[in-house]
């Protein structure tokens, strides 16, 4: 019984992607990017661990946003008329993803500016 829960539970969160990816244009353009930048790397014969460091940067990212998603949706479930508050608790999920995004450009040009150098010349 518990088995079947948990194997329940996949399930559940991976409705939860499928609903994210098909409706949040955000994360279709995260996931557009990552598939470029995972190219990119792949071309400059990035390492392991460079790899990993991307993985998790994108899983950050889209993770982010998909609790972004979330939020929005729960705030417009509880009211439907504007209320300064879930303004800022839309704002603030938005801001959130937008702090890690910067983060990850940051750190994108951490790991891609030596390679694509060494690369071009």
């Amino acid at each position: 019984m518990a088995a079947r829960r948990f194997f329940r539970s996949f399930k559940f969160a991976w409705s939860g992607i499928k609903t994210a990816l098909a409706g949040e244009q955000n994360i279709k353009i995260h996931l557009l990017i990552s598939l470029v930048v995972l190219g990119t790397a792949y071309v400059l014969d990035f390492s392991v661990v460079r790899f990993a460091i991307l993985f998790i940067v994108i899983g950050v990212v889209i993770s982010l946003e998909i609790v972004n998603t979330a939020l929005e949706r729960v705030v417009d479930l509880v009211t439907e008329e504007f209320h300064p508050l879930a303004k800022q608790a839309k704002d603030m999920a938005a801001g959130a993803v937008l702090v890690f995004s910067l983060i990850a450009v940051i750190i994108g040009l951490l790991l891609f500016v030596k390679p694509v150098l060494h690369y071009l010349f």
